[in-house]
């Protein structure tokens, strides 16, 4: 009896000693996959923006660039480069293998490219820290990148079948994004002016983040040639901010835009996420690795969750993604410092936000797509170098990204500011 009252009692205190919570995802460990270093291009508006007439491929050449230059890793360390798109065909395997031999990656770094809709960029990180944890790799790299500009159209979309037609929720796949969320808002009763609020806010803090050179540390310059639509004069730019932001947004001005999807409907250019060029990259390792390199660690992947739901109710996606990501994480909604969701649409960011009873301070606090813009591929590579710039900033430790994603699925991610 009194050896089992010893057994319960060591059982006891080592139990004190498990961190919890916050606490334990806060705790270091050689293991951890780290981020050594995350950057993006600024986000150019599609067709009009610095970056319509460059290509998708030259946007990575010059990320890849910086990520190797701005870290300091030597290119052939690196294993693998998983990179989200969506638009180009065969999400541009090919060409992105070849952007990443001209960027200075040997022909021993292997590439894929892939494509999970909106949340490809998220996707590509997550599968290069997966690929190290599982011991496939030691050190990857996730990025994203979309050129609006040249594929966004009806040509992204092939046609389905008799036998996909023939199927109710599948056939649902193939609904329009806008016609979708544009319903939902109805049915969810999410009322224009709520939606209008939401972007006038997302702009407004974008327009003060900029100004206030918040931006500046994930930005990437890049040099290009842009032809000028009124002189088809060739120019050399350099691209050095988001030229989506618009100044002095309000709810009134907003007020005036007409519907986009449906007659007297909530939806309209103003309160959905912009057409876009740009792209993102994030280094990966574990933690052992880069303190044996000199690598400067930026913070570390907890986990990721990725969620199915009714394709026509897409945009709920970070509802049920962000609660699963949590759990697995071990952490409650109140421990988390900031939080990146992606605003494809106003609706659906007020619907989550609101039925996940989040503080609105503490969401996109700099603004998000629809002020900045929604480079398909690119947004869930891009939304890690704004989350750790925003924790770093503000001296803030636990972030979440999250997105919905188009046919019906959300994905979440959880990262911890070193």
């Amino acid at each position: 009896q009194e050896r089992l009252s010893q057994v319960q009692s060591h059982l006891a205190s080592s139990e004190v000693d498990i961190p919890r919570g916050k606490e334990s995802i806060l705790r270091k460990s050689p293991d951890d996959i780290v981020v050594t270093c995350a950057l993006r291009t600024p986000i150019t508006r599609g067709g009009k923006g610095g970056f319509k007439d460059t290509a998708a491929p030259d946007l990575l050449v010059h990320t890849f660039k910086s990520l190797i230059s701005s870290s300091g890793i030597d290119p052939s360390l690196v294993e693998d480069i998983s990179v989200g798109n969506v638009l180009a065909p065969g999400s541009g395997a090919t060409e992105f293998r070849a952007a990443a031999l001209v960027a200075g990656f040997p022909e021993t770094t292997a590439l894929k490219s892939l494509n999970r809709q909106c949340s490809s960029g998220l996707q590509a990180c997550v599968d290069i820290a997966n690929a190290i944890r599982c011991g496939m790799i030691d050190i990857g790299v996730g990025a994203g990148v979309e050129s609006m500009s040249s594929q966004y159209g009806p040509g992204a979309v092939s046609e389905f079948s008799e036998l996909l037609d023939g199927h109710r929720e599948a056939k649902n796949c193939k609904v329009p994004m806008g016609v979708l969320s544009e319903q939902m808002a109805s049915d969810r009763k999410i009322t224009r002016e709520a939606q209008d609020a939401f972007a006038a806010r997302s702009y407004q803090r974008a327009e003060a983040a900029q100004k206030a050179g918040k931006f500046r540390n994930e930005i990437v310059p890049m040099k290009v040639k842009w032809v000028d639509p009124k002189t088809d004069e060739e120019k050399e730019l350099v691209v050095d901010k988001d030229d989506g932001i618009r100044s002095g947004m309000s709810v009134e001005g907003l007020a005036k835009i007409k519907a986009a999807f449906k007659e007297g409907g909530s939806i309209h250019a103003g309160n959905a996420s912009q057409v876009s060029d740009g792209a993102a990259a994030v280094l990966l390792m574990k933690r052992s690795t880069a303190e044996k390199l000199g690598q400067k660690i930026v913070g570390k992947f907890v986990c990721s969750s990725v969620v199915g739901v009714k394709p026509l109710l897409m945009g709920i996606g970070p509802w049920k993604a962000i609660p699963v990501a949590l759990e697995k994480a071990g952490i409650g909604k109140e421990e988390v410092d900031l939080w990146e969701i992606n605003e494809a649409f106003a609706s659906q960011c007020v619907w989550c936000v609101k039925e996940l009873g989040l503080d609105e301070s503490k969401v996109n606090p700099n603004g998000g797509a629809i002020a900045f813009g929604h480079p398909l591929g690119c947004t869930g590579a891009r939304q890690v170098s704004t989350l750790f710039n925003e924790l770093g900033r503000t001296g803030q430790k636990v972030g979440v990204t999250s997105m919905c994603v188009g046919t019906g699925m959300g994905m979440a991610a959880v990262w911890v500011k070193e």
